[in-house]
């Protein structure tokens, strides 16, 4: 009876932590939150792109304003386009997964369409994988 323990098996090892550069964009999927340099926060909720198979898109939402966004994440690096109408892009987000953040946090910088003005941000996994 007391050799029970010793045939249970053992917790597994954590998961490894992917470096940044071996994000995807199947790896950001899930809901976010991106804080600004200037810009009010936004909560974004990104999917699997119904359309094309290595894409991300979803919607922003800031203070009830909400614009959808499509794009991918490559070897790290996130691109993003925002259209408020699905017709037009309005902004740009590009940024790089940050390093030891095992695909939970994004540094870049957000670009509205027609404007040299860029805003630096931070997205930030809210719960989940």
């Amino acid at each position: 009876m007391g050799a029970r323990a010793q045939n249970r098996p053992e917790n597994p090892p954590p998961a490894a932590c992917p470096a940044p550069q071996a994000v995807q964009s199947a790896d950001v999927v899930g809901l976010w939150r991106a804080t600004f340099d200037t810009l009010p926060p936004a909560t974004l909720l990104l999917e699997p792109h119904p359309e094309l198979r290595q894409s991300v898109a979803g919607a922003v939402n800031r203070d009830g304003a909400r614009a959808l966004v499509a794009g991918d994440v490559d070897d790290g690096e996130l691109n993003l386009d925002e259209s408020a109408g699905g017709v037009t892009i309005d902004a740009v987000w590009t940024g790089q997964v940050s390093e030891s953040s095992c695909g939970r946090e994004i540094r870049g910088h957000w670009r509205r369409a027609g404007s040299d003005t860029r805003h630096a941000f931070v997205m930030r996994r809210i719960g989940g994988l």
